[in-house]
């Protein structure tokens, strides 16, 4: 078998341009030729600690230098990583540490605190990154040799249906997802200067913001945790090109911006992706406006590698679309009706999303029953409802799991919520359906106002809003809220709000 590391894509830009800038956090910088001997120098630890080349290690950090060189010293050692977002309570650490069967946990400094009873419940050996014994005084020499097909690293999805799976991406999956995304579906060069914000434990910034600069060999600016105010300052600082992002962050930025005021300073992008959550339209032309940039709306899941669609230049961008398949994957709609096989939509037909090409995972961890009923006939199904219209762009309608049933019809709440956020009042809006005892489901939606806006006026913006959409879908109830709930990844938790407002089946027009 041809041996095949995603370390690579570090080790590769170090032969190449060793004294080069590769990271910025803060005051702190590290070329990449520093970057791979601290790399090595992980790998070191961790054979020291009994780990071996297919042994799972967990990384718990945020976006710092420091998660960089483990990440690649786990990768080095021919280890698998298992990213684990910093925000979980001990007892959801201690189920990712065992389910994965973690041998070891690469853990930030100011983390140990909530790790240690997670990690002491699954019996994982805890090394803190700021330690000696997580960086071995001599650098192991070479890397260690993989296969394409053996697991790189074990992504934990979100657990929105129970408890999450681990779904195992192999080094072929997120090699190739790496260079389609760099060299052919966003064009990341050497010159550009990439905001690091995206959490580095999820795979959009991990695949695409980390491996996708450091391959082509750009500068990454990490930012620990994402604050817009201090993102406007650091991007203008380091003179930045290129931005990822998700939804909430386009949001947030475009907030900031207004706050500041007209004289406020813009950073010159080149470059901006938007994924992990459908983008508002209207958000997203607001932020082409305000930063003279065309965001590229793309697709994908951690079961993706994650990258399936993005807005290609050369297919043209398609505002309100999430574009064309990446080069060597396929995207189709196939019958959601259909279990046990795929059965394909005709085109402009609403179906269930489905991919099949070198992204799609090896499969979950440990659970072969679900990764049976994921990838059916060879290609995986998502979850997500879309259509594809005749010219090949492809659009989401919304998550299986999030359509409203209102008295035998189907609503799409992201339908609702692209009119709603249309409202000049309206920053963020979530659309859900709560239990109704006679139309099985009513819509509700959840709002934040924008800080400007008068006072809430529920019957006004019900009003507004059924003017604008049929009456099956309008919204019944509105509950305003200071901020939506979000995860990790900084997704809106719907299910928080379906489960926060289950029980209310009639209007109540004053703020929460």
């Amino acid at each position: 078998m041809p041996h095949l590391s995603l370390a690579s894509v570090l080790q590769e830009s170090a032969l190449r341009r060793p004294d080069k800038v590769a990271a910025v956090e803060g005051a702190r910088q590290a070329t990449y030729g520093e970057l791979w001997r601290l790399a090595l120098r992980r790998a070191g630890a961790l054979r020291a600690a009994g780990v071996r080349p297919g042994d799972r290690v967990a990384l718990l950090g945020l976006n710092t230098i420091d998660f960089v060189t483990a990440y690649y010293g786990i990768l080095a050692r021919g280890a698998v990583v298992v990213p684990v977002a910093p925000m979980l309570v001990a007892d959801e650490i201690a189920f990712l540490l065992e389910d994965a069967g973690a041998r070891v946990a690469f853990v930030a400094d100011e983390l140990q605190d909530v790790v240690a009873a997670g990690a002491e419940a699954a019996g994982v050996r805890v090394l803190r990154l700021g330690s000696d014994d997580a960086l071995a005084a001599e650098p192991e020499a070479l890397r260690e040799a993989r296969e394409p097909l053996d697991p790189a690293v074990l992504f934990y999805t979100s657990g929105t249906t129970g408890r999450p799976k681990g779904a195992v991406l192999t080094h072929f999956n997120l090699t190739m997802n790496v260079f389609v995304n760099a060299y052919t579906a966003n064009n990341i060069v050497a010159d550009d200067v990439m905001f690091g914000c995206l959490p580095l434990f999820h795979t959009f910034g991990q695949t695409v913001a980390l491996n996708g600069t450091f391959l082509v060999g750009g500068t990454l600016i990490l930012q620990p945790r994402f604050e817009p105010e201090q993102a406007l300052a650091l991007m203008n600082e380091h003179g930045v090109t290129a931005f990822l992002g998700v939804p909430t962050m386009y949001m947030a930025l475009l907030a900031a911006v207004r706050a500041a005021g007209a004289g406020a300073t813009l950073p010159d992008l080149r470059l901006c992706v938007s994924g992990g959550a459908p983008l508002p339209i209207k958000v997203l032309e607001e932020f082409n406006t305000t930063f003279d940039v065309t965001i590229q709306e793309g697709y994908g899941l951690s079961e993706t590698s994650p990258t399936a669609t993005v807005n290609q230049l050369e297919y043209g961008v398609e505002p309100g679309s999430i574009g064309h398949a990446i080069w060597g994957v396929e995207v189709e709609i196939a019958d959601p009706d259909v279990d046990d096989a795929i059965v394909l939509k005709d085109v402009g037909e609403v179906g269930e999303i489905v991919i099949r090409g070198h992204d799609v995972f090896a499969g979950y961890h440990g659970r072969p029953e679900a990764t049976a009923g994921a990838i059916v006939d060879g290609w995986f199904r998502s979850g997500d409802l879309g259509a594809k219209d005749e010219r090949g762009f492809l659009r989401i309608v919304d998550r299986k799991k999030d359509l409203i049933l209102r008295g035998g019809y189907n609503v799409y709440p992201r339908e609702v919520e692209e009119v709603m956020m249309r409202h000049p009042d309206v920053d963020q809006v979530a659309v859900v359906g709560v239990p109704h005892d006679t139309h099985g489901e009513e819509v509700l939606a959840v709002v934040v106002l924008r800080e400007d806006a008068g006072a809430p006026d529920a019957d006004a913006l019900l009003a507004w809003v059924g003017e604008r959409v049929a009456r099956h879908k309008r919204p019944r109830m509105v509950r305003f809220v200071d901020e939506l709930p979000l995860g990790p990844s900084r997704k809106v938790l719907k299910r928080e709000l379906r489960d926060r407002f289950a029980g209310e089946t009639a209007p109540a027009p004053e703020p929460s």
